[in-house]
């Protein structure tokens, strides 16, 4: 990568960072572009460049966020000896689980912000500003002796289901701490694992 790339890298980078952070301690509505760009420290055209409005950072920041949350998780798996699917899986969203319970902001921005269509659209285009191949995920599904009746839709109830459960019980401890709720959330997961099988 060029000088001139990497410049462009880190001013893309802290116009990401200086969005998430408005947006988490401000809220996505009362933040401005010249907010984001006046913090981040870089001419509004350089903004543009990048984003097309403070939605579209807004995307682009769910994805990326996202997308390392994932990729942490899927670092992680790779340092197990697990080979079942469901106990694979059930890693995965044990593992996210408690990067949410690490970062509540984190949690508060995606959970109020994620939809799949933001998620596919961005982590799954080849574009080359995405530093995520969600596409690691879905080898987890590829590798297995098992089939599914659709996979993108049994990634999309996990990910949408561990997302919306885990909000409340690890921001106001509702309807009981995030540890009570693991094995419901867990048992969950396997019931619509073995629902898309064939």
């Amino acid at each position: 990568m060029g000088k001139s790339d990497l410049n462009k890298k880190k001013k893309r980078e802290a116009l990401l960072n200086t969005a998430f952070e408005l947006f988490t301690t401000q809220g996505i509505n009362k933040t401005t572009i010249n907010n984001i760009v006046e913090s981040a420290g870089v001419a509004k055209g350089t903004f543009y460049l990048y984003f097309k409005d403070k939605y579209d950072i807004r995307n682009k920041l769910i994805a990326h966020k996202a997308g390392h949350i994932f990729s942490v998780a899927d670092q992680a798996l790779s340092q197990t000896q697990l080979t079942n699917l469901e106990d694979r899986i059930i890693f995965l969203a044990d593992n996210i689980i408690e990067q949410f319970n690490a970062d509540k902001s984190l949690l508060n921005f995606i959970s109020k912000n994620l939809s799949w269509g933001i998620f596919k659209n961005e982590l799954i285009s080849s574009g080359d500003d995405n530093d995520v191949d969600f596409y690691n995920i879905y080898t987890i599904l590829e590798n297995s002796p098992e089939t599914f009746k659709n996979p993108e839709i049994l990634l999309f109830m996990i990910v949408e289901f561990v997302s919306s459960t885990c909000y409340s019980s690890i921001l106001y401890n509702e309807p009981v701490s995030i540890k009570e709720l693991k094995p419901y959330i867990f048992d969950a997961i396997r019931q619509i694992i073995k629902s898309q099988r064939l």
